[in-house]
């Protein structure tokens, strides 16, 4: 029988680019973070997903704001809150930090929600947030590639874990308390062809950004070649971003690329991404207020997604 298609989503209110931010989020706050990841997790949803941005510089900051909660402390707050739903890092920029940094928080954080976390890393993309933070901006596909190899030991079960690299080294130092999952899951962001040969190669799996679902054929089809051709035969999931929804008719203006309609028609078109290969699908809503939202992921949760498997 075919594995059901998974869905999570990343959250609003904690990063307020222009390119998705409803109007609504610049007023909203944790009280409203906390209903929505609820609402998430009575829905069914497998994750909740925060975004990483250190500091943003003025020239970008009227598209990208400079609304960016911190990962970590996002996803902790709202384990505290919650009882099942993953918690997923959709991209921690691990370049930004020393591995033994990251994997400090990160296992702190698997640890206290009774090990939820997925780890989503990424390579970043603003210069002047490296440069700020003393990290290398120009190096940062390496830097990613290496870090990934770090944090698998530093986020193993050994309690000094081990790593000898070019850039990182180190060993004989303790970091308790450890994750409570056994193995966290790695997965890895971005489109472009370095980031699509890391996830292949080095991920437990890929969150794409921003392919649109005509492209992603390929992509898969590239992964599944590179993984076979290396021998990596580990369990890997799949991911896409989908278009915005909204479960129903609206009767305001959505946006054309907004999927809408009855459950059934909007399963049917969601539907093909299991085709495709894809495991888990990333979903947003389009609403002008946090009741609408909250509305829409119940809504999905129980007239949509059962329709998915």
């Amino acid at each position: 029988m075919t594995a059901p298609l998974g869905y999570g989503i990343q959250l609003p209110v904690q990063s307020q680019s222009t390119l998705y931010a409803e109007p609504w989020e610049a007023g909203a706050g944790p009280e409203d973070l906390v209903e929505i990841a609820r609402a998430a997790e009575r829905a069914g949803f497998a994750y909740v997903a925060g975004c990483d941005h250190v500091a943003i510089p003025r020239r970008l900051a009227s598209a990208m704001s400079t609304v960016w909660y911190d990962p970590v402390a996002t996803l902790a707050f709202l384990a505290g809150v919650t009882g099942r739903i993953r918690l997923l890092s959709h991209v921690a920029v691990v370049g930004l930090r020393h591995p033994l940094l990251t994997a400090k928080q990160y296992a702190t954080l698997d640890h206290l929600s009774g090990g939820r976390l997925t780890l989503g890393v990424g390579a970043g993309h603003v210069p002047e947030e490296f440069e700020v933070l003393g990290a290398d901006f120009g190096r940062r596909g390496p830097v990613l590639d290496e870090s990934i190899d770090a944090l698998r030991a530093a986020l193993g079960p050994e309690e000094f874990p081990e790593h000898h690299g070019k850039l990182y080294d180190f060993a004989d130092l303790g970091q308790r308390p450890r994750p409570a999952q056994e193995h966290i899951p790695l997965w890895v962001g971005g489109s472009s062809p370095a980031a699509v040969r890391r996830a292949a190669l080095k991920g437990d799996g890929w969150l794409p950004q921003g392919d649109p679902r005509e492209r992603l054929p390929a992509q898969l089809a590239r992964i599944r070649e590179l993984r076979e051709r290396a021998g990596v035969e580990r369990p890997f999931t799949a991911g896409a971003i989908t278009e915005p929804l909204y479960v129903g008719e609206p009767a305001w203006d959505v946006g054309r690329r907004t999927l809408t309609g009855p459950p059934e028609a909007l399963a049917e078109s969601l539907s093909a991404y299991r085709a495709m290969g894809v495991h888990q699908i990333q979903v947003r809503f389009r609403c002008r207020s946090r009741a609408e939202l909250t509305d829409q992921i119940a809504a999905f949760g129980a007239e949509v997604a059962p329709r998915l498997h």
